[in-house]
């Protein structure tokens, strides 16, 4: 059973990833996109209601697998299980501070609905197209990358290797 449940959560990483390949692409593709209308189609991708239901499903279904996973193989007094777990709230608090705010202000000045916090804000008239220009030209695409890339690299290594 241990083997099925370390499969569903390898799966759900999978599904997780494919999810959220749409946000690197977009955030790659925005940076230095000055033009509106072709910044309003790539993040009509970005904030997919279906595109989230996958991602935040499978983010659900990764952490819940992993914990029965640990609990199963007996791994909680293991360091690399905590450092595992730590990293991955890390990523999310990271991914959220540098990434999702700043898409959130391009949706915002772009004139589309956008979260604040848990509430849907409805479309309002555009920001001046120098603001739009500045959040496009700043999107931070390398640093989102890296923390998601870096941190699952990370994470993937002590669950190969178990160090400690």
């Amino acid at each position: 059973m241990y083997d099925w449940m370390v499969y569903l959560h390898v799966l759900a990483v999978f599904a997780f990833l494919l999810a959220h390949g749409v946000s690197t692409i977009v955030i790659f593709r925005l940076r230095g996109r000055p033009d509106p209308a072709e910044a309003r189609a790539w993040m009509e991708l970005y904030i997919n209601d279906r595109v989230f239901a996958v991602l935040y499903g499978s983010l659900l279904l990764l952490l819940v697998t992993g914990i029965v996973a640990a609990f199963m193989g007996n791994w909680w007094n293991r360091g690399w299980v905590w450092l595992s777990l730590a990293l991955l709230v890390g990523i999310i608090a990271g991914m959220w501070l540098v990434g999702t705010r700043h898409m959130t202000h391009i949706r915002k000045a772009l004139g589309m609905p956008h979260f604040n916090g848990r509430t849907t804000v409805p479309a309002a008239p555009p920001a001046p197209p120098d603001e739009i220009d500045a959040l496009l030209a700043t999107a931070p695409a390398l640093p989102v990358a890296l923390i998601g890339f870096g941190g699952l690299a990370a994470i993937l290594w002590l669950m190969m290797f178990k160090p400690f």
